[in-house]
């Protein structure tokens, strides 16, 4: 090329330099991304508990909830075996709730993991007591989208 040129000096190539390699920038962007969801598995059952602590609390909302007479609340903690089998009974899924409650008040005394269906589930021991009367059953809490009280049956 030739004519006039502003400087003195003749066009310069833009770009006169070695490429620089941004495999640096891609390895540590892979692994952010992998110290994210290591990090988040790891945190998640410090955020919703353990499947234990789950099942303690939803039992405890639970008999909470029938304690209370709020049937509607205890039939949206059922499963969805629970709820359908209440349909089929001509029940609402509040009304099936009911048939969970032997008497008195209701306490959890302790979990242990069971099994429901070939699903694994959480089997919760529950005292009834009302002053003159003891009894003990045991609940089953299934993870159904969330922690779902899926049976009872008498402790032993």
């Amino acid at each position: 090329m030739s004519g006039p040129y502003l400087y003195d000096d003749g066009p310069e190539a833009l770009h006169t330099g070695r490429p620089r390699s941004r495999n640096g920038f891609i390895v540590a962007l892979l692994g952010g991304t992998a110290a994210v969801a290591v990090a988040a598995v790891v945190a998640l059952p410090l955020v919703k508990g353990s499947a234990e602590e789950q099942a303690r609390e939803v039992v405890g909302v639970y008999l909470a909830a029938l304690e209370a007479g709020d049937t509607e609340t205890a039939g949206e903690l059922l499963c969805e075996a629970e709820r359908d089998r209440a349909t089929e009974q001509g029940l609402a899924a509040g009304e099936r709730a009911r048939e969970y409650v032997p008497f008195g008040t209701g306490e959890v005394v302790g979990v242990r993991p069971g099994e429901l269906d070939g699903q694994d589930a959480q089997e919760v021991r529950v005292r009834w007591d009302d002053g003159a009367d003891r009894a003990e059953t045991t609940l089953t809490v299934v993870l159904e989208d969330g922690p779902r009280v899926c049976g009872s049956s008498p402790a032993g």
